[in-house]
């Protein structure tokens, strides 16, 4: 396998973890590849998808605590959605421009 294929994998792999079901597994798999990598574009794409977890956790523990206030749940409901679409997205950047680490907008960069 050749070094832009293997970049595209590991990114891809890194930003589709979150359909992964289990929570443990969507978040050790862009840790693994953000310890194992040396390609500096994969582990940009593994910093920003371990971002992407960390704040949806975050919106999510928020926006349940919102709930109480009933503006909670349709909070939720677009986090749902957006937690579907954005990695889509940025798997479809990934695999067009390897290249480019893909960036989530709007999240808070804390890795």
């Amino acid at each position: 396998m050749d070094e832009l294929e293997k970049r595209k994998l590991l990114s891809a792999l890194c930003h589709g973890a979150i359909f992964l079901s289990s929570l443990v597994v969507s978040i050790a798999i862009p840790i693994v590849i953000l310890f194992i990598s040396n390609d500096p574009v994969v582990k940009e794409n593994a910093k920003e998808s371990l971002n992407f977890h960390i704040n949806l956790y975050i919106y999510a523990s928020i926006f349940i605590l919102l709930i109480f206030v009933l503006i909670g749940i349709p909070l939720l409901i677009v986090l749902g959605i957006i937690s579907l679409i954005m990695p889509i997205i940025a798997l479809v950047k990934v695999l067009d421009n390897p290249d480019l680490p893909y960036r989530y907008p709007f999240i808070f960069r804390l890795v």
